[in-house]
């Protein structure tokens, strides 16, 4: 008598261990979490430590990519030590972490809005100056007999025209990244383009 496996899974219960992976991959984000498993023993069961090895698939960047929570991945790494298992029974140790996890977000966060003002900076003052330039060149050409290319008859002669390619960067239109993922105005200053 040969022995069989169990028999293969369907599309929906393969979706739904999925659905469940994912989301205790992405509970381990948690120090205070980790915390409560490790307060009731289950970094001691050997098949729960086996558990945590096969989950390692969620590093692959196929399946890295549906995670909301990063951490978490550090955190599975971590929890293949005995000893980081066995120092997060102490809820001194979770506290310790959870600050930490909150300073680093914090952290990324001002730093994140610091360079995204230096840019929106960098943007201004790349037009100003690039507006200023053309003011320059603008009066030079009115003192001369005839009108520059880019003006029309009726305009002003304080206006000044903007070139197109900054024209159509400003106004507040949202951008998106290689990945389709909205990334907000576009304020960036490699935007621009040098005509």
């Amino acid at each position: 008598m040969a022995l069989r496996g169990p028999p293969p899974e369907t599309e929906d219960q393969l979706r739904l261990r999925f659905q469940v992976e994912l989301e205790f991959v992405q509970c381990l984000a948690n120090p205070n979490y980790l915390n409560y498993l490790a307060q009731r023993g289950y970094f001691k069961d050997p098949n729960f430590i086996n558990y945590l090895k096969y989950l390692l698939y969620w590093k692959d960047a196929e399946y890295a990519r549906y995670l909301k929570y990063p951490m978490c991945l550090y955190f599975l790494d971590l929890l293949q030590y005995e000893h980081f298992r066995r120092e997060l029974v102490n809820a001194h140790c979770s506290k310790f972490i959870d600050e930490q996890q909150v300073l680093l977000w914090q952290h990324y966060t001002r730093r994140r809005t610091r360079l995204l003002q230096n840019k929106a900076d960098a943007l201004q003052n790349h037009c100003a100056n690039n507006v200023a330039g053309g003011a320059a060149t603008n009066n030079v050409n009115a003192s001369s007999s005839t009108p520059p290319s880019n003006s029309t008859p009726n305009s002003n002669s304080n206006s000044v025209p903007v070139p197109t390619s900054i024209s159509n960067n400003i106004g507040g239109s949202n951008s998106t990244n290689n990945n389709g993922i909205d990334i907000g105005p576009n304020i960036g200053a490699g935007r621009l383009k040098t005509e």
